[in-house]
């Protein structure tokens, strides 16, 4: 209930004027029962991030099953894309809030958790040119973001399947190779 009430109030106003006396009317709740599991509103936004971070967990898995033809790589990436596509909205009604930090943060800890369990799962060999794990998912989780939000800025308008196949290639093949093959289009 709280967080439908979050939601339906991004929707009607901008998110730092939001209280939790907002939430709480809107939910039909006391504070108490806000406050005995939410600490904040941020918080209770942060929390609404959980089903996703367990939809992409499972996607993750999924594509790194023995025998998956799917995917492969970056297997949470088109899934993850799909449901900013489909909540645009409310990233648009978070921009430039306190909001919007939080779940840009958030959703950049989870591919962050996302990333480090791929390398994790698929690390080759210890060889010695071999670039730090750490040093590895910051990249990829800021080349990720960087992309997501680009296509969010832009409506969206590109389709999922397009833009993930993009930073899929770009992430495992590199730039150079990108180009030769023609992915110039802005």
């Amino acid at each position: 209930m709280l967080q439908e009430a979050l939601i339906s109030l991004i929707a009607k106003k901008e998110y730092d004027a939001i209280t939790v006396d907002d939430i709480c009317v809107a939910a039909n709740v006391g504070r108490s029962t806000f406050y005995a599991h939410y600490t904040s509103k941020d918080d209770l936004k942060r929390s609404g991030l959980d089903q996703l971070r367990r939809m992409l967990l499972d996607r993750q898995k999924e594509a790194l099953a023995p025998g998956d033809t799917g995917r492969g790589h970056f297997g949470f990436s088109l899934t993850l894309l799909e449901h900013a596509r489909d909540h645009r909205h409310h990233y648009r009604a978070l921009l430039g809030s306190r909001g919007g930090a939080v779940a840009l943060g958030t959703i950049r800890e989870i591919v962050s958790d996302l990333v480090r369990n791929e390398l994790a799962a698929t690390g080759d060999g210890q060889s010695s040119d071999r670039v730090p794990r750490d040093l590895a998912i910051q990249y990829l989780v800021g080349a990720y973001m960087a992309v997501l939000t680009w296509w969010l800025d832009r409506g969206a308008k590109l389709p999922a399947q397009e833009v993930d196949a993009a930073f899929r290639r770009l992430a495992t093949e590199g730039v150079a190779r990108s180009e030769a093959a023609g992915t110039t289009r802005a």
